[in-house]
């Protein structure tokens, strides 16, 4: 069992990196993330002794969320607005949170994500439904929200402009 103290220093921790990770990236320096947690390094390190201990600890949730994302869109009755509201809300989350667009600009690479084959489903519905391009797949949806990720870190404001304008390209004529 934990010590109380042990474990407000734990959470500490973690509320702090999802913070600092947010702004900075998933590179962020750990010193960054004790000093928002208000301990000392060392104190990280007994917690979460590799980097990938603490971004594991963090993005577990992320992808969770996103995962959950994907599954709100597939229960939308109209198949593209739930690949619309799916990309949009990742793009939001994008354009608040660094650390997340690293996690979705390296997903399009792990085919056997649960999040990956939600995606997969989402693209195979709309383009049922005739309303998503037959020759778009999961890929081309990876290096649209990677794109729009570079929007939203050039130009915050205008991310949404963007997403709207590329939108155009995916939809069926």
């Amino acid at each position: 069992m934990i010590r109380r103290d042990a474990q407000r220093n734990r959470d500490a921790l973690v509320e702090a990196a999802k913070e600092v990770l947010a702004e900075r990236g998933l590179q962020a320096p750990l010193e960054a993330v004790a000093k928002r947690a208000g301990v000392a390094i060392g104190t990280l390190y007994r917690h979460f002794p590799e980097r990938g201990d603490l971004i594991d600890a963090i993005l577990d949730e992320k992808v969770s969320g996103w995962a959950e994302l994907a599954r709100q869109a597939l229960e939308e009755p109209d198949a593209w607005e739930g690949l619309v509201r799916f990309l949009e809300r990742t793009c939001e989350l994008q354009a608040r949170d660094r650390a997340f667009t690293e996690l979705v600009c390296l997903a399009h690479r792990s085919d056997g994500s649960e999040v990956n084959r939600l995606i997969v489903r989402l693209v195979e519905r709309a383009q049922r439904a005739g309303s998503l391009r037959a020759d778009v797949g999961p890929t081309d949806l990876a290096f649209f929200m990677m794109a729009n990720s570079r929007v939203a870190e050039a130009a915050p404001e205008r991310w949404h402009r963007h997403f709207t304008l590329s939108l155009d390209a995916l939809r069926a004529r």
